[in-house]
């Protein structure tokens, strides 16, 4: 099986160039950023303090995450119910910050994310698959922007969806989890040694598509 890790802070872009890499090559994408989103949508629900590792890991036994593809597109599931959409706010964007930053978590999630690898050819997007859950993927690449391009990002896509934010708060949160993503000591958000940098600051999301398939194809070339 073929693994490519896609890496890169909040608003980056990582799991729409990881979808539209996925479609291209007959992949499966796995968003893994929505895992640890579930799991703080989970703290939420239970008024559970996101840095209570003690609190949250009691509850391991009662968290019941399901990941499923319909129609090309990831579907996350906490118990029965579908919050593929419920975990996309600003809020739980926060709430995923802090609970990914607990040893725990991390380790309760990581064979899970792992077993997708084992079973498929997967292209997983998040802050850590090239030094943490995929040390061995035969594609890394580390995607990054400049901060308010990705702030506008995360604005507009927010905006989209219906939601009433303001773009100086959506920035703030951005350059807060920033910070709480690559600091933490466990599982910091930087780039692997063997990654692949892809700046797309100044191009759109078609031409980053376009330079990540000149990347696999540069690893790959026929194998795949």
């Amino acid at each position: 099986m073929y693994s490519i890790a896609i890496d890169g802070p909040s608003g980056s872009g990582k799991s729409s160039l990881a979808k539209l890499l996925a479609k291209e090559l007959g992949y499966i994408h796995v968003d893994t950023g929505a895992i640890y989103r579930t799991i703080g949508l989970y703290a939420r629900k239970n008024d559970i303090d996101p840095h209570d590792e003690k609190t949250l890991s009691e509850h391991f036994d009662n968290i019941h995450i399901k990941v499923d593809w319909i129609d090309g597109n990831q579907h996350i599931f906490l118990d029965d119910d579908d919050v593929s959409t419920e975990i996309r706010t600003p809020e739980i964007s926060m709430y995923a910050s802090n609970v990914s930053a607990l040893p725990k978590v991390r380790e309760f999630l990581l064979e899970m994310q792992r077993d997708f690898a084992r079973k498929k050819d997967v292209i997983m997007d998040g802050r850590d698959i090239g030094t943490v859950v995929l040390p061995n993927a035969d594609v890394k690449i580390f995607l990054k922007a400049d901060d308010e391009k990705r702030a506008m990002r995360r604005y507009l896509e927010l905006k989209e969806k219906g939601q009433d934010v303001e773009y100086e708060k959506v920035y703030e949160e951005l350059i807060l989890r920033d910070k709480n993503d690559s600091t933490r000591k466990t599982a910091p958000c930087v780039p692997a040694q063997d990654s692949v940098i892809l700046d797309n600051s100044d191009i759109n999301l078609e031409e980053t598509l376009e330079k990540a398939l000149e990347i696999v194809n540069a690893k790959l070339g026929a194998e795949r």
